[in-house]
Formats: C-alpha cells, structure tokens, sequence
C-alpha cells in the first residue's frame, strides 16, 4: 500500500517550478517558448568567484563543512553586512545555508508552533505561505494594490498583529512585485513592530543587488527592533549563483542558534566549494556585478514602455528585482476563442501559455489573484516578441 504523509499530500506545488514545468514540456514537443516565469538572472556567474571555486577544489577543500559555515566564510558575511548594509553582526549571528530557501525554512522552524500567526503582506514570495503551512502556522496576509506599489503600511501592520502573532515576513526589493521599502516606509512599520516584542521579523533582501531606487534599506539598522529581525540573504540573484545554492541569515544569537540545530539535522554544513565562491563574491565590491542591474534596468524600461500598449493592463512601477506584476483583472470574465472563460490569473497564465507560447505565473501563487508575475531577466529580443505575442493573444479574448 502507498502511504504518502498527510503533510506531504497538503503540501502546495510552487507554481513557479510547476509553470517552467509545463513549458519544459512544450519545449520538448518543438513548441518555441519564451519563458518569462523564471526568477534566474541570464547572466554567467562571474569569472574571479569561479576562479575562487575552481583554487578550492585544487586546495582539496572537499571535506565536510561546519554546520553554520566555515568562519572564514562568516566573517566575510558580517563584514559585508557592516560594508554595504551599516550592520553590526559577528560571525556567531550567521548561519549559512544550502540556499536562501533553507535559510527561511530554518527561522521558520525555528520560532513558529503549531497554530501560532505568520504574517505575510501580499504579494509574497511563493514558499513563505508553503513554509507555514508546514510548520502549521495560522497564516494571515495584508492585501495591497497596484495602487500602493504593493507595499503595506505601518496602520495595515498594526490591525493585523495579535497576541498569537509571531512572525512577519516581507521581501524588499520584493518578489514578485519589484517593490523597494524606503527607509522612511520601513520607520513607519519599525514604529508597530517595536511595541510588539513577540514579534519576529524576516527581512528577505535576497535582491538587494538589484535596485533601481538608488539606495538599499535593511530593516535590522533600526536599533530599536534590531533583536527581533532576521536578515536573510544569498548569492543567487545579485551573483548570478543560482546553482551554487548558498544562502545565509544574520540574526540574534538564540535565532541564529536554533536554526543551526535544525540545519544540523536536515542537511548539515553547505557545499565547500560553493562557500569558498560565495566568499570571494561577498569580498568583492557591489561594483563588480552592477553591469548586471543596469542591463535589468534597460530591460525593465522595456518591458514597462511595450506593456503600456496593452489596453486593459495596470502596472506599478517596480524599483528592484526583474518582475512586473500587473493587474490582469480586467480580463477576466472573457472567452478565449474555443469559448473558455478566463475566471482568475491561473486561467490566462494557462491561456497564454498553450495560444502564444509565452509562460508566465499566476497571481494566486503569490497571495494576489488579480496579476500575473512576468520576468525580464532574458534578452530584449525575447521581451519584445513575448510582449507582442501577449498582447495577440489578449485581442482574441471577447
């Protein structure tokens, strides 16, 4: 008898690895796909960080790792925070992770019971709802809109804490929307979260590397919460790392802790030669990837300009990461031309991808069932012709 556990079978599928799925499988079929869905930068990993990883193996640095980190690797991490972010943190507040996705999933477990409240402004990321649901947290989301860039306030936060609150967590810049919290929207929910000292925050910057807003706030420089936030960040997205899978969090002593027992359990210490990579990438100046934010910058002023001639499309503008987010709203309740009815996003997502070949995400995955989340983090060319195949396939719906 197969026996798969209940909390496997209520375990929610990500719709972001669901969609590059299903356009695997045209792909494989001969059907030309442009993928907006996926959420990796198109560059090449840069070529000192792979040099750095390339000396580890020659240095024979293969063996098993800390739990946390090597402390080199730490070190550097805490250097960088008091570098680019002005925070104060030593290496014993670092835990580095197999990805900034165990990173969240470690705090996570580490400071939520069954049944206590997780918060998450909406839109938010795909995982952070699937997370608490496996730590059978009771989760409750802060609406936002196109109109407010998708950015909650301080009064929204207040209305939502409770005595069973026990952990917020936001993006900034956020995906999917691309929003970036200035220091001065961040001091409006720093004035709510210090009067809750229950409350933990996670502070996801996993795209700080990637913002046009001309600045970078990190939550935890508020030293008035500074022991209640958790900042959680990576190589991924601002290093091109992807698939080196290194992620890490700079948190209070007892957080920081808590979340190595739980690593030590799970997966132990990350990959050796993927620390040593990381390391070189976090030594380096910020300077020496920002060739990438200006090309998503260019693309971002593309894709914005090429949306506005879509009837019917609203759209912020995002100020970081390499998503646009519109409201889509205005479709629904169309036909497609074999008399489908567009009933929410995850309708014209499937709609968009099986007429014109173009994958996107829907809204629902990420708490706001009016949008759709498109990448441009691929080549102007691919952007001009999705958009233009988006917009085909939208002049069919009546």
């Amino acid at each position: 008898m197969k026996h798969v556990s209940k909390r496997v079978k209520e375990l929610s599928e990500s719709q972001t690895l669901l969609m590059a799925a299903k356009s695997r499988e045209l792909q494989d079929r001969g059907v030309d796909v442009i993928n907006l869905s996926i959420g990796e930068p198109d560059f090449d990993t840069p070529e000192f960080i792979k040099e750095a990883a390339k000396k580890a193996i020659d240095d024979n640095i293969t063996h098993y790792t800390p739990v946390p980190g090597f402390p080199e690797l730490r070190e550097a991490i805490a250097k960088k925070l008091k570098r680019d972010n002005k925070l104060d943190y030593s290496a014993g507040n670092v835990v580095v992770s197999t990805g900034a996705k165990q990173s969240l999933m470690n705090v996570v477990l580490s400071v939520i019971n069954p049944g206590e409240e997780l918060i998450l402004p909406a839109p938010y990321w795909v995982s952070y709802y699937a997370m608490g649901e496996f730590a059978q947290a009771s989760i409750k989301t802060i609406k936002t809109t196109v109109e407010s860039e998708f950015k909650i306030t301080g009064d929204q936060l207040e209305k939502s804490i409770t005595s069973k609150s026990r952990l917020l967590i936001f993006s900034s810049p956020c995906n999917p929307s691309g929003s970036v919290y200035s220091e001065e929207e961040l001091s409006d929910l720093v004035r709510v979260i210090q009067k809750h000292p229950n409350l933990v925050v996670v502070s996801d910057e996993i795209y700080e590397h990637i913002n046009y807003s001309g600045s970078h706030a990190s939550l935890a420089r508020f030293e008035e919460i500074k022991d209640q936030v958790v900042t959680v960040n990576g190589v991924s997205k601002g290093f091109a790392m992807t698939g080196w899978r290194i992620g890490y969090i700079a948190a209070p002593e007892w957080i920081a802790k808590a979340a190595i027992k739980v690593q030590g359990q799970f997966t132990s210490g990350a990959n050796s030669i993927a620390q040593m990579a990381a390391k070189a990438a976090l030594d380096a100046s910020p300077d020496s990837v920002s060739y990438m934010n200006d090309a998503f910058l260019k693309r971002r002023e593309l894709i914005l300009d090429l949306l506005k001639g879509i009837d019917g499309l609203k759209t912020a503008t995002p100020q970081g990461a390499f998503y646009v987010f519109p409201d889509v709203s205005h479709f629904f309740g169309k036909d497609t031309p074999e008399g489908k009815v567009i009933a929410h996003s995850t309708d014209l997502c499937m709609y968009l991808l099986n007429e014109v070949a173009v994958a996107t995400v829907p809204g629902e995955a990420f708490g706001d069932e009016n949008c759709i989340r498109l990448s441009y983090a691929t080549s102007e060319g691919n952007i001009k012709l999705a958009i233009e195949r988006i917009k085909k396939a939208l002049d069919k719906l009546k």
